[in-house]
Protein backbone atom coordinates (compact mmCIF):
# COMPACT_ATOMS: atom_id res chain seq x y z
CA UNK A 1 0.00 0.00 0.00
CA UNK A 2 1.54 3.25 -1.01
CA UNK A 3 2.01 5.44 1.72
CA UNK A 4 0.02 9.28 2.21
CA UNK A 5 2.33 11.77 0.97
CA UNK A 6 3.29 14.35 4.47
CA UNK A 7 4.38 17.90 3.16
CA UNK A 8 6.51 19.55 5.63
CA UNK A 9 6.82 23.60 6.15
CA UNK A 10 9.99 24.57 7.73
CA UNK A 11 10.06 27.89 10.26
CA UNK A 12 13.75 28.29 11.16
CA UNK A 13 16.60 26.22 9.24
CA UNK A 14 19.59 27.11 11.68
CA UNK A 15 21.96 24.12 11.88
CA UNK A 16 20.16 21.50 13.84
CA UNK A 17 17.82 21.58 10.99
CA UNK A 18 20.11 21.66 8.79
CA UNK A 19 22.08 18.44 9.95
CA UNK A 20 19.80 16.57 11.24
CA UNK A 21 15.66 17.58 10.09
CA UNK A 22 16.55 18.19 6.62
CA UNK A 23 18.55 15.15 6.10
CA UNK A 24 16.17 12.48 7.78
CA UNK A 25 13.02 14.23 6.77
CA UNK A 26 14.64 13.62 2.86
CA UNK A 27 14.94 9.72 3.44
CA UNK A 28 11.57 9.02 4.59
CA UNK A 29 9.56 7.63 1.63
CA UNK A 30 6.24 10.35 0.84
CA UNK A 31 7.53 12.99 2.68
CA UNK A 32 8.10 16.37 1.15
CA UNK A 33 9.90 19.49 1.90
CA UNK A 34 7.57 22.03 0.14
CA UNK A 35 8.27 25.71 2.11
CA UNK A 36 10.78 27.22 4.29
CA UNK A 37 11.20 30.42 5.76
CA UNK A 38 14.06 31.43 7.77
CA UNK A 39 15.04 34.43 9.62
CA UNK A 40 16.30 36.93 6.64
CA UNK A 41 14.59 36.65 3.42
CA UNK A 42 18.22 35.74 1.83
CA UNK A 43 18.95 33.26 4.07
CA UNK A 44 15.17 32.03 2.89
CA UNK A 45 16.21 31.75 -0.70
CA UNK A 46 19.80 29.94 0.21
CA UNK A 47 18.08 27.38 2.30
CA UNK A 48 15.44 26.35 -0.42
CA UNK A 49 18.07 26.92 -3.48
CA UNK A 50 20.97 24.14 -1.53
CA UNK A 51 18.08 21.59 -0.63
CA UNK A 52 15.56 22.24 -3.37
CA UNK A 53 12.55 23.64 -1.58
CA UNK A 54 9.88 24.58 -3.95
CA UNK A 55 8.46 27.52 -2.18
CA UNK A 56 9.70 30.56 -0.51
CA UNK A 57 7.69 32.70 2.65
CA UNK A 58 8.64 35.81 4.64
CA UNK A 59 6.63 35.58 6.98
CA UNK A 60 5.93 32.36 9.56
CA UNK A 61 2.41 32.88 9.60
CA UNK A 62 2.30 32.45 5.49
CA UNK A 63 3.21 29.01 6.02
CA UNK A 64 1.54 28.39 8.99
CA UNK A 65 -1.49 29.11 6.39
CA UNK A 66 -0.48 27.21 3.52
CA UNK A 67 -3.13 24.78 2.84
CA UNK A 68 -1.07 22.11 1.56
CA UNK A 69 1.23 22.44 4.13
CA UNK A 70 0.52 19.29 6.71
CA UNK A 71 3.04 19.63 9.31
CA UNK A 72 5.24 22.59 10.91
CA UNK A 73 8.92 21.68 11.80
CA UNK A 74 10.13 24.41 14.15
CA UNK A 75 13.82 25.40 14.05
CA UNK A 76 13.74 28.80 15.84
CA UNK A 77 15.06 30.08 18.84
CA UNK A 78 12.83 29.79 21.67
CA UNK A 79 11.15 32.64 21.50
CA UNK A 80 8.87 32.04 18.55
CA UNK A 81 8.36 28.25 19.86
CA UNK A 82 4.81 29.17 21.69
CA UNK A 83 3.15 31.71 19.11
CA UNK A 84 4.21 29.50 16.25
CA UNK A 85 3.23 26.34 17.61
CA UNK A 86 -0.34 27.35 19.03
CA UNK A 87 -0.88 29.14 15.65
CA UNK A 88 0.17 25.67 13.33
CA UNK A 89 -1.95 23.63 15.99
CA UNK A 90 -4.56 25.88 15.63
CA UNK A 91 -4.86 25.77 11.44
CA UNK A 92 -4.92 22.13 11.98
CA UNK A 93 -1.00 21.30 11.31
CA UNK A 94 1.54 18.48 13.01
CA UNK A 95 4.03 19.86 15.13
CA UNK A 96 7.55 19.09 15.55
CA UNK A 97 9.52 21.68 17.56
CA UNK A 98 13.40 22.11 18.55
CA UNK A 99 14.34 21.70 22.15
CA UNK A 100 14.08 24.15 24.74
CA UNK A 101 10.39 23.97 24.37
CA UNK A 102 9.66 27.65 25.53
CA UNK A 103 10.79 30.73 26.95
CA UNK A 104 9.18 29.53 30.69
CA UNK A 105 6.70 28.00 32.06
CA UNK A 106 3.63 29.69 30.92
CA UNK A 107 4.25 29.59 27.48
CA UNK A 108 4.99 25.63 27.61
CA UNK A 109 1.80 25.24 29.61
CA UNK A 110 0.04 26.97 26.73
CA UNK A 111 1.84 25.15 24.16
CA UNK A 112 0.51 21.82 25.83
CA UNK A 113 -2.98 23.21 26.31
CA UNK A 114 -3.03 23.74 22.52
CA UNK A 115 -1.99 20.00 22.04
CA UNK A 116 -4.80 18.61 23.83
CA UNK A 117 -7.00 20.94 22.14
CA UNK A 118 -6.22 18.99 19.25
CA UNK A 119 -5.55 15.07 20.47
CA UNK A 120 -5.70 14.08 16.64
CA UNK A 121 -2.44 15.98 15.75
CA UNK A 122 0.85 15.47 16.47
CA UNK A 123 2.70 17.06 19.16
CA UNK A 124 6.51 16.42 19.31
CA UNK A 125 9.56 18.14 20.59
CA UNK A 126 13.00 17.64 19.67
CA UNK A 127 14.20 14.87 22.51
CA UNK A 128 17.42 15.42 23.91
CA UNK A 129 20.36 13.42 22.71
CA UNK A 130 22.22 12.81 25.57
CA UNK A 131 21.79 9.19 26.65
CA UNK A 132 19.78 8.02 23.93
CA UNK A 133 22.49 5.39 22.95
CA UNK A 134 21.87 3.18 26.07
CA UNK A 135 18.72 3.90 26.96
CA UNK A 136 16.68 0.58 26.94
CA UNK A 137 19.83 -0.47 28.57
CA UNK A 138 20.02 1.96 31.62
CA UNK A 139 16.07 1.60 32.07
CA UNK A 140 16.48 -2.18 31.82
CA UNK A 141 18.91 -2.65 34.74
CA UNK A 142 17.36 -0.03 36.60
CA UNK A 143 13.56 -1.56 36.44
CA UNK A 144 15.73 -5.00 37.48
CA UNK A 145 16.81 -3.34 40.48
CA UNK A 146 20.39 -3.17 39.68
CA UNK A 147 21.12 -0.15 41.90
CA UNK A 148 18.25 -0.92 44.70
CA UNK A 149 16.80 1.99 45.84
CA UNK A 150 17.63 5.24 44.33
CA UNK A 151 19.32 7.74 46.77
CA UNK A 152 21.87 10.13 45.09
CA UNK A 153 22.15 11.59 41.74
CA UNK A 154 24.83 13.39 40.37
CA UNK A 155 24.42 15.45 36.57
CA UNK A 156 27.53 17.33 35.63
CA UNK A 157 28.29 18.97 32.47
CA UNK A 158 31.28 21.22 32.36
CA UNK A 159 32.09 23.05 29.12
CA UNK A 160 34.63 25.01 27.79
CA UNK A 161 31.64 26.73 25.32
CA UNK A 162 31.84 29.93 26.69
CA UNK A 163 35.06 30.12 28.15
CA UNK A 164 36.62 33.02 25.45
CA UNK A 165 35.40 36.48 26.36
CA UNK A 166 36.09 37.67 23.06
CA UNK A 167 33.63 35.66 21.61
CA UNK A 168 30.18 37.15 20.51
CA UNK A 169 27.17 37.09 22.10
CA UNK A 170 25.25 33.98 21.70
CA UNK A 171 21.37 33.91 21.19
CA UNK A 172 21.50 31.26 24.28
CA UNK A 173 22.58 34.03 26.00
CA UNK A 174 19.92 36.66 25.24
CA UNK A 175 16.98 37.10 27.42
CA UNK A 176 14.92 38.37 24.60
CA UNK A 177 15.57 35.04 22.72
CA UNK A 178 16.47 32.48 25.16
CA UNK A 179 13.99 33.40 27.96
CA UNK A 180 14.75 31.29 31.03
CA UNK A 181 16.56 28.44 29.37
CA UNK A 182 20.59 28.19 30.58
CA UNK A 183 23.47 26.31 29.34
CA UNK A 184 22.38 22.40 28.95
CA UNK A 185 20.17 22.26 32.16
CA UNK A 186 16.55 21.80 30.48
CA UNK A 187 18.38 18.78 28.08
CA UNK A 188 20.11 16.88 30.26
CA UNK A 189 17.49 17.23 32.80
CA UNK A 190 15.20 15.59 30.26
CA UNK A 191 17.60 13.09 29.96
CA UNK A 192 17.49 12.18 33.92
CA UNK A 193 13.47 12.25 34.03
CA UNK A 194 13.76 9.26 31.39
CA UNK A 195 15.63 7.14 34.17
CA UNK A 196 14.28 9.24 38.01
CA UNK A 197 10.82 10.53 39.55
CA UNK A 198 11.01 14.03 39.21
CA UNK A 199 12.12 16.70 41.31
CA UNK A 200 9.89 18.11 44.26
CA UNK A 201 12.14 20.54 45.34
CA UNK A 202 15.16 22.99 44.09
CA UNK A 203 17.56 25.40 45.51
CA UNK A 204 20.06 26.87 42.62
CA UNK A 205 22.81 29.87 42.02
CA UNK A 206 23.31 30.83 39.33
CA UNK A 207 26.72 34.03 37.73
CA UNK A 208 27.93 34.53 34.79
CA UNK A 209 31.64 35.16 34.89
CA UNK A 210 32.07 36.82 31.64
CA UNK A 211 29.42 39.70 31.80
CA UNK A 212 29.48 41.19 28.86
CA UNK A 213 29.54 40.89 25.29
CA UNK A 214 29.64 41.88 21.44
CA UNK A 215 26.71 41.65 19.99
CA UNK A 216 27.18 40.23 16.88
CA UNK A 217 24.51 42.12 14.58
CA UNK A 218 24.72 45.88 16.37
CA UNK A 219 28.66 45.82 17.22
CA UNK A 220 27.82 46.91 20.81
CA UNK A 221 28.58 45.37 23.93
CA UNK A 222 25.80 43.96 26.16
CA UNK A 223 24.96 42.35 29.21
CA UNK A 224 24.54 38.93 29.18
CA UNK A 225 21.51 37.18 30.41
CA UNK A 226 21.84 34.22 31.09
CA UNK A 227 24.57 32.52 32.97
CA UNK A 228 27.72 30.60 32.50
CA UNK A 229 27.97 28.71 36.12
CA UNK A 230 24.58 26.80 37.54
CA UNK A 231 24.00 24.63 40.63
CA UNK A 232 21.42 23.31 41.48
CA UNK A 233 20.30 20.60 44.47
CA UNK A 234 17.12 18.76 44.43
CA UNK A 235 15.01 16.34 46.26
CA UNK A 236 13.08 13.75 44.26
CA UNK A 237 9.93 12.75 44.22
CA UNK A 238 10.71 9.44 46.06
CA UNK A 239 13.03 11.22 48.59
CA UNK A 240 16.41 10.99 46.51
CA UNK A 241 18.92 13.68 46.73
CA UNK A 242 20.60 15.81 43.19
CA UNK A 243 23.15 17.81 42.64
CA UNK A 244 23.54 19.43 39.41
CA UNK A 245 26.70 20.92 38.19
CA UNK A 246 26.93 22.88 35.24
CA UNK A 247 29.25 25.33 33.65
CA UNK A 248 30.52 27.06 30.22
CA UNK A 249 33.53 28.69 31.71
CA UNK A 250 35.42 25.57 32.44
CA UNK A 251 38.86 25.79 29.94
CA UNK A 252 39.94 22.44 31.26
CA UNK A 253 38.79 19.14 32.96
CA UNK A 254 35.30 19.04 30.50
CA UNK A 255 32.76 16.34 30.97
CA UNK A 256 29.14 15.41 31.07
CA UNK A 257 27.72 12.68 33.45
CA UNK A 258 24.68 11.35 34.88
CA UNK A 259 25.47 8.98 38.01
CA UNK A 260 22.36 7.30 39.99
CA UNK A 261 23.62 5.75 43.37
CA UNK A 262 21.66 3.59 45.21
CA UNK A 263 21.50 0.88 47.93
CA UNK A 264 22.75 -1.63 46.38
CA UNK A 265 25.11 -0.06 43.23
CA UNK A 266 25.60 2.51 40.79
CA UNK A 267 25.29 3.20 37.63
CA UNK A 268 27.50 6.03 35.39
CA UNK A 269 26.37 7.34 32.02
CA UNK A 270 29.25 9.08 30.35
CA UNK A 271 27.36 11.96 28.33
CA UNK A 272 30.04 12.59 25.56
CA UNK A 273 31.14 9.16 24.81
CA UNK A 274 27.79 7.19 25.57
CA UNK A 275 29.09 4.67 27.32
CA UNK A 276 27.53 3.33 30.97
CA UNK A 277 29.41 1.95 33.44
CA UNK A 278 28.21 0.76 37.03
CA UNK A 279 28.90 -1.66 39.59
CA UNK A 280 26.40 -3.49 42.13
CA UNK A 281 26.61 -6.05 45.11
CA UNK A 282 28.11 -9.20 44.38
CA UNK A 283 29.75 -7.88 41.27
CA UNK A 284 33.55 -7.57 43.25
CA UNK A 285 35.90 -9.27 45.53
CA UNK A 286 33.69 -9.57 48.57
CA UNK A 287 36.34 -7.90 50.67
CA UNK A 288 36.87 -4.83 48.38
CA UNK A 289 34.02 -2.37 46.79
CA UNK A 290 33.05 -3.27 43.78
CA UNK A 291 34.77 -1.23 40.66
CA UNK A 292 33.04 0.45 38.34
CA UNK A 293 32.98 -1.54 34.74
CA UNK A 294 31.56 -1.06 31.46
CA UNK A 295 28.62 -1.91 30.58
CA UNK A 296 28.47 -2.99 27.25
CA UNK A 297 25.63 -1.49 25.41
CA UNK A 298 24.41 -4.35 22.52
CA UNK A 299 23.80 -3.56 19.20
CA UNK A 300 20.41 -4.72 19.39
CA UNK A 301 19.43 -2.81 22.18
CA UNK A 302 21.14 0.93 21.04
CA UNK A 303 19.07 3.61 20.50
CA UNK A 304 19.92 6.36 17.66
CA UNK A 305 18.56 9.32 16.06
CA UNK A 306 15.34 8.55 14.51
CA UNK A 307 13.22 12.11 15.63
CA UNK A 308 12.05 13.06 12.01
CA UNK A 309 11.37 9.00 11.19
CA UNK A 310 9.38 8.80 14.55
CA UNK A 311 7.41 12.22 14.05
CA UNK A 312 6.27 10.91 10.30
CA UNK A 313 4.99 7.41 11.71
CA UNK A 314 3.06 8.87 14.26
CA UNK A 315 1.20 11.32 11.77
CA UNK A 316 0.70 8.42 9.46
CA UNK A 317 -0.07 5.82 12.34
CA UNK A 318 -1.37 7.72 15.49
CA UNK A 319 1.17 6.55 17.55
CA UNK A 320 1.36 8.75 20.55
CA UNK A 321 4.85 10.31 20.68
CA UNK A 322 7.31 8.80 23.53
CA UNK A 323 10.83 10.92 22.60
CA UNK A 324 9.60 13.35 23.66
CA UNK A 325 5.78 15.20 24.19
CA UNK A 326 4.57 18.32 25.06
CA UNK A 327 4.18 17.00 29.22
CA UNK A 328 7.70 16.39 29.43
CA UNK A 329 8.77 19.74 27.65
CA UNK A 330 6.35 21.12 30.42
CA UNK A 331 8.00 19.30 33.09
CA UNK A 332 11.53 20.27 32.16
CA UNK A 333 10.44 24.03 31.16
CA UNK A 334 8.87 23.86 35.02
CA UNK A 335 12.27 23.08 36.43
CA UNK A 336 14.53 25.43 34.37
CA UNK A 337 12.10 28.07 35.30
CA UNK A 338 12.45 26.97 39.57
CA UNK A 339 16.24 27.13 39.11
CA UNK A 340 15.87 30.40 37.65
CA UNK A 341 13.68 31.75 40.43
CA UNK A 342 15.81 30.15 43.17
CA UNK A 343 19.03 31.55 41.84
CA UNK A 344 17.27 35.10 41.64
CA UNK A 345 15.87 35.12 45.03
CA UNK A 346 17.90 32.06 47.53
CA UNK A 347 15.18 30.74 48.19
CA UNK A 348 14.06 26.71 47.25
CA UNK A 349 11.16 26.31 45.04
CA UNK A 350 8.52 23.97 45.51
CA UNK A 351 7.42 21.89 41.72
CA UNK A 352 5.23 21.52 40.50
CA UNK A 353 4.70 25.26 40.37
CA UNK A 354 1.89 26.89 41.37
CA UNK A 355 1.87 30.46 39.42
CA UNK A 356 3.43 31.09 35.74
CA UNK A 357 3.84 34.92 35.57
CA UNK A 358 5.88 34.64 32.29
CA UNK A 359 8.03 37.29 33.58
CA UNK A 360 11.85 36.43 32.38
CA UNK A 361 13.40 39.53 33.74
Amino acid sequence: MAQRMVRIGLIGAGANTRLRHIPGLREIAAVEIAAVCNRRPTSTEATAREFGIPRTYHHWQDVVADPQIDAIVIGTWPYLHCPITVAALRAGKHVLTEARLSMNAAEAHQMLAASRAKPELVAQVVPSPYGLKGHDVMLDLLQKGYIGELREVQVFALTAALADPAAPLSWRQDLALSGFNMLQLGILHETLLRWTPPPVRVLAQAHAFIQSRIDPESGVRRQVGTPDSVQVLAILENGARAVYHLSGVTAFGQGMSIRLYGSDGVLHYDLTQDRLFGATRGSGPAAAPPELAEIPIPPQQARSWQVEADFVNAIRTGEPVRLTDFSTGVAYMEFTEAVARSARTGEAVELPLADFSGDVK
